[in-house]
Parts: structure tokens; sequence; C-alpha cells
């Protein structure tokens, strides 16, 4: 049997943990004993490990997983757990804990539901690096340490989507389709500020411009043109009612489009008058 010096450490945030969203507890790192036991027990927050070498057992109120080299597990709050350390191989992992109202919708949308809380990374993963830079960034003592750990914290969900497949509903209702719908509608809604087209988000998400076009007008009713379109004369008109300093050109170029004689007649299609004549009848006329 191959000797293993046992070894452990632990760094804590800095930062004192105040009902935060999402908020890093500590992160840590272990070569166990041969046999090495924890648990069964449950705890109050979020904790994750990383195996870089060695092998074990992760067993969970439902499943019980064999675990080795790269393997990545996630023990969910007030879950019974016990884990392993297997006896030839006992293996070494890094750890961090994390809490927050905000962390199950983020632990769901990488994919690590209760009944999956497995997946198995390639070499090349860069999960352990981030776990040490957590690590190394809560040695600093700085408070800023706090951010970078969430960086990183996000970091590693992010990879943990990239591995997991089955990240969305289990019934099938948000299909792939409606799920494109709704990132066009997302890169609309943060972009229309900007001089974008259907062209440029139709690059920009991966797709065939007619393709989406087809499918948003068939899950919208209506073009991505026109969506985009009527997503700024709405804006423009807030900021007419809003912003009465801005001249229309200003409007019209804060809403993504920079020819103002194209944005009055587009805003008179809409609205059935000039945004000069809107902004006159909401002056005098301010609760309607």
């Amino acid at each position: 049997m191959q000797a293993h010096s046992y070894s452990y450490a632990v760094a804590s945030n800095p930062v004192f943990y105040e009902n935060s969203p999402l908020h890093v507890l500590f992160a840590g790192e272990s070569q166990t004993k041969s046999g090495h036991a924890v648990g069964p027990k449950i705890y109050d927050y979020y904790l994750l490990h990383f195996v870089e070498s060695g092998r074990g057992i992760f067993r969970t109120e439902q499943h019980t997983y064999q675990l080795e080299e790269n393997d990545f597990f996630l023990i969910h709050p007030g879950q019974l757990v016990s884990y392993t350390s297997d006896e030839e191989k006992p293996w070494r992992y890094r750890w961090s804990a994390f809490t927050g109202h905000h962390t199950e919708q983020v632990v769901q949308e990488a994919g690590l539901r209760v009944h999956q809380p497995v997946f198995h990374a390639s070499d090349q993963s860069p999960i352990p690096g981030y776990l040490e830079q957590m690590q190394l960034a809560f040695y600093s003592r700085k408070s800023s340490s706090h951010l970078s750990a969430l960086g990183y914290l996000y970091l590693i969900m992010g990879e943990a989507g990239n591995y997991l497949s089955d990240w969305t509903d289990p019934s099938g209702a948000d299909s792939q389709i409606q799920r494109t719908v709704k990132q066009m509608v997302q890169y609309m809604s943060t972009q229309y500020a900007h001089p974008v087209s259907i062209e440029q988000m139709s690059e920009g998400l991966g797709y065939n411009r007619a393709y989406l076009s087809r499918i948003f007008k068939k899950e919208t009713g209506i073009s991505p043109v026109t969506y985009l379109l009527k997503l700024r004369i709405d804006k423009s008109r807030q900021l007419l009612r809003e912003r009465p300093e801005l001249s229309v050109e200003q409007v019209a170029a804060s809403v993504g489009l920079t020819d103002a004689l194209y944005f009055s007649r587009q805003f008179k299609r809409f609205c059935g008058q000039s945004p000069t004549e809107y902004r006159s009848k909401v002056k005098q006329y301010p609760q309607s």
C-alpha cells in the first residue's frame, strides 16, 4: 500500500455573511488518510468538492457514487450525506462552501440538482485552479477577496453547466426553440440602445437569420425586426416623458436609431403622432 501524508488547509472569507444573495463561506484542500470518513451528516450550506487524485465513495439519501480523479460532487443543504476515502488510493480534494438566497437558482441553472449532484470533468478542467485561487484570495484577508471568490464560484458553476445536459426543466416544457427565442428577447432588451441589427444578433447567437426570424414569429406572432423597433419606440416614449431636456435627436440616438428622421416616421407609425406632438401632449396631460 502506497503511503500518503495527510494534509489539511482551509481559508475563510474575511467578509462576514449577512444574508447576501450569494456568499462563499470558505475554501480548502486536503490529502485525506486511507479510509477517512465524513458523516452521515447534514450541512446548512452548499458544499462542493473536486477530486484531484485518488478515489472514494459519496453517498446521498438516494444514491451511492464511486468517484475518482476529476470527479466533482455537490452536497445540498439539509441532505444527509457521507463520503469515504479509499483505503488504497485515498483521495485528495479541494472544496468550497457557499450560501445565500440566490444559490439555489445558480445551482439549478448549472444542472446540479439533488438527483444529479456529480459529474466527471476533463483532465484540463480549470475547476481545481478556480478553487485554489479562491482559497488564496481568502488567505490575503482583503475585503475584495469576497468579490473574487464570487467570480470563481460563477466560473465553476459555468463549467458544471458545460458538462451537464439536463439543466432544463425535466418536463421538457422549455424547448430548445423557446430558449432560443428567450435569448433573442434578452439580446434585444440589452442591446436596443446600440445600432445593432438582426443580422448582428443572428451572428452573435450562432444561428441563420432566416431560421431565427421563423421561430421568433412562430413563438411571438411578430418578426424580430418589428419586435426590436417596437422595443425602441416604447423606450423612446419613456425618455420623452421622463427626460424633457433631451432633444428628439438625442432620444433617437439613445434607443439605437441614429437617423432622427427615420425615428420620427417610425414613432408616428406606432403612436399615431410625432415625438414632438407626443411630448407636448404629455406636458399638457401628464396623467395620460
